[in-house]
């Protein structure tokens, strides 16, 4: 009983800033639609319990100004009676086309879980069919990807704090790997990249932290691969003079908590090759770059895009003539997921024109990959404050680390 009255107090507080955000980017409405699972997006904003049984397609109208309405299946009709609005049955298709002309009739401009040519597929989940339908009722359906990001990846206190402490664990355990296989070096002892990746993950439990996969310790050729991940069967001996990068992720085991995600690269020698250094200089210049373009934009109160910096990342790459050898997007959100919900920089692999948003986190990790010789990929998080002011965390790598 209290859990369903809390849960109607929290919706119809959500649903409360959901209508000011809806005015602020001069949409008429919000329209949640859902068939057997298809919009993640709409169960968690709605707050849906498990096991509700929503076996038909359901809409939920939000509009800028006055009260929500909801259409369920008639079997259904008591599905989502905890939600605030007035509700429609309908049993055939030809009755919820009605019903959705007629709670859209004074609407002119609507916003969807849609993504344009399917530009950024994130968040582009109601199917081409349903836009159709709702487009014949003489509306404009346009993207809620930005105003979805309000409600899937805006951090609270408790979160950066979980965020910082696992970025902490990362740093350390980064260092105290490196610590490891300099050791095994200098007193001839074999350690491979599974060895080190075995490591990472004892830490990680050690520090009361969890990992979805991974963490990926890589040597040499196999450092060109952007997700390589040793096995006992594929692993490599580490020996001096090898070229490492390890990728470590991970979170605080709660589940409010929050991903970090880190790489760093490193020698097993007194000092890199030239072109080790060439290449960590291009990489590490187009990812300080990045964090000044994104700076200055929020200091000046201007728009920034993920697909924006992506560009910067690329095109500095692409003048040194590595274009071709930068294969993925320039970093992503972070939340509870390692891949969050929120603004990627990427204009890449996706068109992510969605906005950097306060209390908010990502990655930044542009990198360069040689096939047959080796990769350099740089990467820390990027906590943008409330304020708009940045946090680096996780820790930077200035210079290619030494280990011998």
């Amino acid at each position: 009983m209290f859990v369903q009255v809390d849960l109607k107090r929290d919706i119809e507080t959500k649903i409360e800033e959901i209508q000011k955000r809806l005015k602020k980017y001069g949409f008429d409405g919000w329209l949640l639609f859902d068939y057997h699972g298809s919009n993640r997006f709409a169960h968690d904003l709605l707050g849906i319990p498990p096991n509700t049984v929503l076996t038909r397609r359901f809409f939920y109208w939000i509009p800028a100004r006055g009260e929500p309405e909801k259409v369920l299946h008639a079997i259904e009709a008591d599905s989502l009676d905890y939600l605030p609005g007035k509700k429609h049955l309908y049993l055939s298709w030809s009755e919820l086309d009605a019903v959705l002309a007629t709670i859209l009739k004074k609407a002119k401009t609507i916003a969807m879980e849609y993504s344009p040519r399917n530009n950024n597929p994130n968040v582009s989940v109601v199917d081409a069919g349903t836009i159709e339908v709702i487009r014949e009722a003489g509306v404009e359906v346009v993207s809620s990807a930005d105003l979805l990001q309000h409600f899937t990846s805006v951090l609270d206190e408790k979160q950066v704090e979980s965020h910082l402490a696992a970025a902490e664990v990362l740093s350390k355990t980064a260092n105290r790997a490196w610590d490891l296989i300099a050791d095994q070096l200098r007193v001839g002892k074999p350690i491979s990249e599974y060895d080190v990746q075995q490591f990472i993950l004892s830490e990680f439990i050690a520090n009361e932290c969890i990992t979805d996969e991974g963490p990926s310790c890589a040597v040499n050729d196999h450092t060109a691969l952007p997700h390589y991940t040793a096995t006992r069967e594929t692993s490599r001996n580490i020996e001096p003079g090898d070229f490492i990068l390890i990728d470590l992720w991970c979170k605080k085991d709660l589940p409010y908590a929050v991903y970090s995600d880190i790489t760093r690269i490193a020698v097993a020698a007194p000092q890199p090759t030239p072109r080790q250094q060439e290449i960590f200089e291009i990489v590490k210049h187009a990812q300080t770059e990045a964090i000044e373009l994104i700076r200055s934009r929020l200091k000046s109160g201007k728009r920034i895009t993920g697909a924006e910096v992506d560009d910067l990342c690329r095109n500095l790459i692409i003048e040194k003539g590595y274009g071709a050898n930068f294969t993925h997007r320039s970093g992503h959100n972070i939340d509870t997921n390692v891949h969050g919900a929120g603004a990627n920089l990427d204009n890449f692999e996706t068109c992510d024109h969605r906005k950097l948003l306060p209390a908010t986190c990502l990655s930044i990790e542009p990198g360069i990959y040689l096939p047959g010789e080796f990769g350099v990929r740089l990467e820390y998080n990027l906590l943008i404050r409330d304020d708009g002011t940045l946090q680096i965390t996780g820790g930077t790598e200035e210079s290619i680390i030494c280990l011998l």
